[in-house]
């Protein structure tokens, strides 16, 4: 892959993601047609079924043997060795409530691996992109994580599952969490949580039961900004992992108190 080719497929990400931002907005506020998908209270609107449509049509006409993984359903295999993963409204309770926390994600992917990403906030106008050795931006400004160390002064954000059985489990985690840190924030969007570490406005994340679709763009930005993200255990991403994101320097002890509060080894992963 070269240096232009990634920064080929970070420019069209960016320029899809502005694009399906402006249709989010002009959509913003107006009568929703509203599915449900794993639990009565975990929605699915029109808009987005039409941005990942948008962002699909636009990625195919510059690029049309590549593949895709989107949430609402596109899935296509790449004969180019490029496939897009795909969130065309992180955070759909927020954009459906009018509140600011939603955001579109493109994420390329190459043979497998992650080379660019972008999460864009179109409320907010805030565009967070990365692409592999080339650092993240947020509107084309250089960003950076935190230099906090100490896990009690930590801010930390969080997530929970649309299953009542799931939320359960989570809240009693979450207990095992507060009092080690310096507080809890829980904005609605996994994406932006984990951008939010990538500028420094969070110190640590965690959340279970992320896709792929809901990280894969924004966790390229938290590494390139010099931190770390993956799942807890160092494997794969499944409906079970839990996904933790933090400044780097604070990772092995947040990973122990998570992995402690979990019931997994609080031991490092190698």
């Amino acid at each position: 892959m070269t240096d232009i080719h990634v920064e080929e497929l970070g420019a069209l990400a960016e320029a899809t993601a502005l694009e399906a931002g402006t249709l989010l907005m002009e959509r913003l506020g107006g009568q929703r047609e509203i599915d449900t998908k794993t639990s009565p209270v975990d929605v699915v609107t029109e808009v987005d079924r039409a941005s990942e449509a948008l962002i699909v049509a636009r990625i195919l006409e510059a690029r049309p043997d590549d593949g895709f993984l989107g949430e609402e359903g596109a899935d296509r295999p790449s004969h180019s060795g490029v496939r897009w993963v795909i969130d065309p409204i992180d955070g759909t309770v927020n954009y459906l409530y009018r509140r600011p926390d939603f955001a579109v994600c493109i994420a390329a992917e190459v043979d497998g691996v992650v080379v660019a990403g972008v999460v864009y906030n179109p409320f907010l106008d805030e565009l967070f992109a990365a692409a592999d050795g080339r650092g993240a931006a947020l509107n084309g400004i250089p960003i950076h994580v935190s230099t906090e160390a100490r896990l009690a002064h930590a801010l930390c954000g969080t997530g929970f599952d649309y299953r009542a059985e799931s939320r359960r489990v989570q809240a009693a985690i979450l207990a095992r969490v507060v009092p080690e840190v310096r507080d809890i924030r829980r904005a609605g969007s996994a994406a932006l949580d984990l951008c939010a570490v990538a500028c420094g406005r969070l110190d640590v994340y965690y959340e279970r039961g992320v896709h792929l679709w809901d990280v894969a763009a924004a966790a390229i930005v938290v590494r390139e900004a010099g931190g770390r993200a993956g799942t807890l255990d160092g494997g794969p991403l499944t409906m079970d992992s839990t996904w933790i994101a933090s400044n780097g320097t604070l990772h092995l002890d947040f990973r122990a108190l998570v992995a402690g509060a979990t019931g997994l080894d609080p031991r490092p992963v190698c």
